[in-house]
């Protein structure tokens, strides 16, 4: 976890340009002696990669990560909602506009068929006067003779030229008459059967369209439904998305005052181990002085010196985050990521980093549970270690531990999302980079 105080806007300004700096390695490999070399190199990389991308989603609460989840998923679910809404109105629309097509078609099909039929009506009707007309003509054969014939024998009584021209005109006139009525019943039929035709093909065509409307309506049918459902889920997810807009303003609300309470501890902490780490002091320079002659090793801590060496690494594995100031993932306010992210697996042993006594160990929302090493007076500072996060603590407030005894066990506590240990080094009261100590 980090501290995150106050700052000036144009340090904000420069860990947005250093983003682009944000994807480096996630993984610092650890390795001793020269890991505090590398750690070094690393440092001043850092201080260029303020704000890079790295996982830490952990700098917020599970309820806050929860909502925003849910939030996330409501909009991805409106949003597609939205499409099925839109594409079901749309498929409904052309749906509607074939409907019209169809049942113009169908109105011109039937129209058709009207007409077809009033002509085979028609047709009929003339058919049947023909056929009357012939049926005369057959009778008067019958009853008069073949005209053909009755000609005949007109000529043959004819008494002159005149006569014989004359009754040879009459004949013509009566064989052309008879011939056209044959004709005309003739040709009558043959539009009758037209018409027989056309109607039936009419009757096809409005019968192929009707079914196909008929179709087409129960396509709309099925698309309007289609339509209120995904507007129905549309207006719920609205309503999902609004509420779980609610919850996740609700959790990072309650974040904020939780990262505030937790700066007032981290105050009272510091305040607590500035004064420890003042009387430390005191002690380790009265021990110095009076065992300056014999070079102790209360003499070695009390002078300033070097700090490589001094802490052993309370975990194996890599760093998945180091010291650093930054902009916070979540809320974008600039502060310091006040220790080291160590990976491993979730009940990794975690050891004292160096000899001395347990001085708190405590629940916190934010860092889970918290233990806190009092070291004394290491190459001129007071010294302690603080250990977050982890599953459980084997030692208790007022141990006296021993370098490398396991102390705890890694875990996911507090504002975590994988098993990992955030240990920091306190110098005097003050969050220290830990990779100089190793």
């Amino acid at each position: 976890m980090r501290s995150f105080p106050r700052t000036a806007r144009s340090r904000m300004a420069a860990a947005a340009a250093a983003a682009a700096l944000a994807l480096g390695a996630l993984t610092v490999p650890i390795s001793h002696p020269a890991f505090a070399d590398d750690l070094k190199d690393k440092q001043k990389a850092v201080e260029k990669e303020i704000n890079r991308a790295h996982d830490d989603v952990q700098e917020s609460s599970k309820e806050l990560r929860r909502a925003s989840a849910r939030l996330a998923e409501a909009k991805t679910q409106l949003a597609d909602a939205r499409t099925a809404l839109a594409t079901a109105r749309g498929k409904l629309a052309v749906a509607q506009e074939r409907d019209a097509l169809m049942q113009a078609e169908l109105a011109q099909a039937e129209a058709a068929l009207a007409q077809a039929q009033s002509d085979l009506e028609a047709g009929q009707e003339d058919v049947a006067v023909q056929r009357d007309l012939v049926g005369d003509t057959i009778t008067r054969l019958y009853m008069e003779g073949d005209p053909d014939l009755v000609a005949f024998a007109s000529l043959i009584d004819a008494e002159s030229a005149q006569d014989l021209s004359r009754r040879a005109e009459i004949s013509a006139i009566m064989v052309d008459t008879q011939t056209r009525d044959y004709d005309k019943l003739q040709a009558s039929e043959v539009l009758l059967a037209v018409n027989e035709d056309q109607v039936e093909d009419a009757r096809d065509d409005v019968a192929l369209k009707r079914e196909a409307a008929a179709e087409n309506l129960a396509t709309m049918v099925a698309l309007e439904a289609e339509a209120a459902d995904a507007k129905t889920d549309v207006v719920a997810l609205v309503g999902e998305r609004a509420s779980a807009q609610d919850d996740a303003a609700r959790a990072r609300a309650r974040d904020l005052r939780k990262l505030k309470e937790t700066e007032r501890q981290k105050a009272r902490i510091e305040e607590m181990l500035r004064k420890r780490a003042a009387a430390a002091l005191r002690r380790a320079r009265a021990k110095a002085a009076a065992a300056a002659a014999a070079n102790s090793q209360a003499a070695t801590n009390a002078r300033v010196g070097p700090t490589s060496g001094l802490l052993q690494m309370p975990v194996g594995g890599g760093v998945t985050s180091p010291f650093g100031y930054r902009t916070h993932p979540i809320y974008g306010y600039w502060g310091l990521h006040d220790g080291v992210d160590f990976g491993g697996g979730c009940a990794q042993p975690i050891v004292a980093a160096e000899s001395g006594v347990v001085i708190s160990s405590y629940w916190s929302d934010v860092y889970g549970n918290r233990l806190i090493i009092d070291h004394g007076a290491l190459a001129g500072a007071g010294v302690a270690t603080i250990y977050n996060h982890a599953s459980r603590y084997t030692v208790g407030t007022g141990t006296r531990v021993q370098r490398g005894e396991i102390v705890g066990y890694v875990g996911d506590t507090g504002w975590s999302t994988a098993c990992h240990l955030h240990f920091t080094v306190m110098a005097n009261g003050r969050a220290v980079n830990p990779a100089d100590y190793f």
